[in-house]
């Protein structure tokens, strides 16, 4: 599979503001040095805990927050070297489900409304086409035809992710990022959502960059993953490589995490000391040895650099497991 999107060295810095002349007085390293590729066809999880940057990586690469440096190609285009009326048109091919699905919908537009917009912005079709194309559409997610003219609030959580996916789709894009889906659904609809994901990507032939905290998500869903730690990758892998053999501490931490539905297996839970960094001042040397069983004078001293360990497999760690 050729690559579809590259990310190579992102970067994004949020200022903090303090004194008289409100000037800048700190930063805020949200995402600092972030590398990675996705293929086309497949799906690339980016994991990791709450305010570690992941959904800040899928804002900067659709350009709905500015990158501080770095680049992201997608088919071969700087994306953040393109001007505006450029990276409008790349929007059609790149779209974004979010985490929220009620506050990422209008609750004064109809579903009819909402999903048809992007096509009216981008002049597909008339005003019959369009509504024509959103009733497949509703059908194809789950929903039904005459739903159309319903609002927002009138659908459970979970039919509104639908919509939102829906919106998503309906210019045909070539990359979905997926933030965090299903986090604010109910267990019982999670699974539905993601089926309909897997069933949407073979059928239209997407790719995903899906965003989730939850490993057992990210193993349901994806080929290839990406763990994320302080505003830095830590491992990638294949995913069944990276369940079976974690090669980096926080990894590890985090599969040790993952809840067993059989209260006769006995968990061998990696309870992880102290509290995340500061993002604002983190740490010399290795950003997670401040919280690393592992953690040598080097890993203090020295930031390690992401070291391919074999094919798809890289960590950023001076002593790998």
């Amino acid at each position: 599979m050729d690559e579809l999107l590259k990310v190579v060295g992102l970067k994004k810095y949020f200022p903090i503001y303090g004194g008289i002349l409100s000037r800048p007085k700190a930063y805020v390293r949200a995402l600092d040095g972030v590398s990675f590729s996705i293929r086309r066809g497949e799906t690339f999880g980016l994991v990791g805990e709450s305010g570690c940057g992941k959904t800040t990586t899928g804002r900067v690469i659709l350009r709905l927050i500015e990158p501080t440096s770095g680049e992201a190609f997608f088919e071969g285009r700087n994306l953040f070297s393109l001007n505006r009326s450029d990276m409008r048109k790349v929007r059609r091919e790149i779209q974004m489900v979010f985490q929220d699905p009620f506050g990422s919908l209008n609750p004064r537009m109809t579903l009819g409304e909402i999903i048809s917009e992007p096509l009216e912005i981008f002049g597909e079709g008339n005003r019959t086409q369009r509504r024509e194309a959103v009733r497949e559409l509703l059908r194809v997610v789950g929903l039904q035809p005459t739903d159309i003219d319903r609002f927002p609030h009138e659908l459970s959580g979970g039919q509104r992710q639908r919509v939102g996916i829906a919106r998503a789709l309906v210019l045909r894009p070539k990359l979905v990022i997926c933030d965090e889906p299903v986090s604010a659904l109910d267990v019982s609809i999670q699974s539905q959502i993601l089926n309909l994901l897997g069933e949407l990507q073979q059928r239209f032939g997407l790719t995903y960059m899906f965003i989730a905290h939850g490993l057992n998500v990210i193993k349901h869903v994806s080929n290839r993953v990406g763990v994320m730690y302080l505003g830095k990758l830590v491992e990638t892998a294949p995913v069944d490589e990276l369940f079976a053999e974690p090669r980096h501490p926080y990894t590890e931490a985090l599969l040790s995490a993952i809840p067993i539905p059989d209260p006769r297996k006995r968990l061998n839970r990696i309870v992880l000391e102290g509290d995340v960094p500061s993002p604002v001042k983190p740490p010399s040397g290795c950003r997670f040895h401040t919280r690393c069983p592992f953690a040598r004078q080097l890993c203090k001293e020295s930031e390690p650099e992401m070291v391919e360990i074999g094919p798809d497999r890289a960590v950023a760690c001076h002593f790998p497991l």
